[in-house]
């Protein structure tokens, strides 16, 4: 029969595994991340230690206060590192519209959720240390198809990642954003239609 300690024990929440404390630290303003973005600042730390599936006094082991965690999460939101790995990862094989529809997928979802937690939180701008992602690995995607280009591929670069951009602001987007479809055929075909060749009429 269990003693009423050992019952207690039974019933009590899994202790989350050991990580190391780098690992312990991401893991936990990973949970922090989400809550933010749907609750701002109001989000407690219970919530997040439910979320990270750890106790609540871990927290305070990794990070002095919740104040400390929010900033840490926030800068953790605007670091370009991993959107830069995975533009890099993108298959330089794949033709030049597969390339660029996975890259605007991928800086979409980073505008997006970026917006979505300035929003929540009531911040305006980046954290003043961070800086925005290099152009390197989404430059690299035009390379190869740089003979078909009018445009350097750094300023094309810069130009689909000024639109998507533009296409995910709150503030700028009206009704629908456009698709990433549209986004790149903007990009590499504009708006205009091909103006008809002229008839040229043989003399008889």
């Amino acid at each position: 029969m269990l003693t009423a300690v050992n019952a207690s024990a039974a019933t009590a929440r899994p202790r989350a595994s050991s990580l190391p404390p780098d690992e312990r630290r991401a893991a936990i303003i990973a949970a922090t991340l989400p809550l933010l973005a749907n609750h701002g600042g109001r989000v407690t730390t219970r919530e997040i230690a439910e979320a990270a599936g750890i106790a609540e006094g871990t927290i305070f082991r990794v990070f002095p206060d919740k104040e400390t965690l929010i900033e840490a999460a926030i800068d953790s939101a605007f670091d370009p590192a991993p959107v830069e790995a995975a533009l890099h990862d993108i298959d330089a094989a794949l033709p030049l519209e597969a390339r660029l529809a996975a890259a605007v997928a991928i800086l979409e979802r980073r505008f997006v959720s970026v917006w979505q937690l300035m929003t929540s939180v009531g911040i305006t701008r980046a954290p003043d240390k961070r800086v925005p992602p290099s152009l390197v690995a989404l430059t690299a995607l035009f390379e190869p198809d740089r003979a078909r280009l009018r445009l350097e591929p750094e300023e094309a670069a810069r130009l689909l990642r000024a639109l998507t951009l533009a296409s995910t602001h709150p503030a700028l987007v009206a009704g629908e954003p456009l698709s990433t479809d549209q986004i790149v055929s903007v990009l590499l075909d504009g708006i205009r239609s091909p103006t008809p060749e002229p008839h040229h009429f043989q003399e008889l």
